[in-house]
């Protein structure tokens, strides 16, 4: 495949109007770019829900502790390749660097569908992770957005991967049962070149660049206050995410309802956020509330952990479907302001970088929360597991209660 020269994908940015909706460009970005995240992540999500089960089936798949790293090197070696796929979107186009990543992703894809064992499987796993996207992809839809319909438009790519989440909870088990993990993995590839040509023939092109501007510098976003607050927030956010769903599953099983229809629970949960969120982050920014709004969602999330932890005892179903509608709430506001501030605060010349640094935590986030929960709940128990979640909350509020929201259009 030939790429398109950097020079030639230019456009005139949207032009700012006086009211806070989206241009016709701008609707086209945010569509575009988060049917790329859509795409991307509904071929992981679907493997998720059964790796374990399915990759025991394998030579080698009665080793736990592999079948652990397999599931989890993804998250690894995505962490340590979002900054250097950013810096190259700030280099050498944002387009180019995206559309290698989602060839690299969907290479692993096939390659994990290819496996014969469990070795083999983590090798495609890992070179899946290579294809490190998400800062370019976040850093192109901030190039083509105002400041002042930016969270809206990050909002439109968490919703995307929380329905796909959703959605992949209710279709993995069905489709395993036809086609087996393999071609859950090579479902997965064919979605990743869905999104090389959303690339190619949707996604606006990049707003033009000024050659003679020099690029940031890594230095200069490690050392930016803001940007590292927001970066430990997403670490801390994502290791709590994947650490309490180490004991949420089996606390809806003690509820009463069986593994197969947990989505009865999650699936609503996550579409009645979405329209909490549509009524409350949006006005509530229009008006000059966002950091109100954060800080209230980080202080949500800890007190969910704080229920579950009451709900351990005796859990109950109303009591943990509330508790998830509260988290989902929550964490779809973190999800859509806090890549809109990272974006804001960044130097325009670093902004490949400074989101860079951002899916890198992020990505870790999703590594350690998943490993150390699975520690604290087989060694100290469930209770010293969502004890630890809040407690992780409890320490990222006093991190962020010093921050400033960017002026609107600033």
């Amino acid at each position: 495949m030939s790429f398109i020269p950097v020079s030639t994908l230019t456009v005139t940015p949207p032009v700012a109007s006086e009211t806070d909706s989206m241009t016709a460009l701008e609707r086209r970005a945010s569509a575009s770019l988060a049917s790329i995240f859509a795409l991307r992540m509904l071929g992981l999500f679907l493997v998720l829900p059964v790796f374990a089960l399915e990759a025991a089936r394998y030579s080698g798949g009665d080793d736990a502790t592999l079948i652990g790293l397999a599931m989890g090197i993804y998250g690894l070696t995505q962490g340590l390749l979002q900054i250097p796929f950013g810096m190259a979107s700030d280099r050498y186009g944002r387009k180019r660097v995206i559309l290698i990543g989602l060839l690299i992703f969907a290479a692993g894809s096939f390659l994990a569908a290819l496996a014969t064992s469990l070795t083999w499987l983590l090798i495609g796993r890992s070179l899946q992770g290579a294809g490190a996207v998400s800062a370019a992809v976040t850093a192109l839809l901030a190039d083509q957005t105002r400041d002042e319909v930016r969270t809206r438009a990050m909002a439109l790519v968490g919703a995307s991967i929380g329905l796909m989440f959703a959605l992949s909870l209710v279709l993995a088990p069905l489709l395993v049962t036809f086609v087996g993990l393999a071609g859950l993995f090579a479902l997965t590839g064919v979605l990743a070149l869905g999104g090389v040509a959303v690339v190619i023939w949707w996604v606006p092109a990049e707003p033009g660049r000024q050659d003679d501007l020099p690029r940031g510098k890594l230095l200069e976003v490690l050392r930016h206050p803001g940007l590292l607050r927001l970066d430990a927030g997403v670490f801390i956010l994502h290791a709590v995410q994947l650490a309490m769903w180490v004991a949420v599953p089996a606390l809806l099983v003690q509820a009463g309802i069986e593994k197969d229809r947990h989505w009865w629970v999650y699936l609503p949960a996550v579409i009645a956020s979405f329209v909490v969120m549509g009524f409350t982050l949006f006005p509530l920014e229009k008006r000059g509330y966002l950091r109100a709004a954060f800080l209230g969602a980080v202080g949500l999330v800890g007190l969910v952990q704080l229920g579950l932890l009451w709900a351990v005892e005796a859990p109950h179903i109303a009591w943990l479907a509330f508790l998830l509608f509260a988290f989902f709430c929550g964490f779809n506001v973190l999800e859509a302001s806090q890549p809109s501030l990272a974006s804001r605060m960044a130097p325009a010349n670093a902004r490949g970088a400074a989101l860079g640094v951002y899916n890198t935590l992020q990505s870790m986030g999703f590594f350690v929360g998943g490993a150390l929960g699975g520690w604290l709940a087989q060694h100290h128990g469930v209770d010293a597991l969502f004890i630890g979640c809040a407690g992780a909350m409890a320490l990222w509020l006093l991190l962020a209660w010093p921050m400033v929201a960017p002026g609107r259009g600033g």
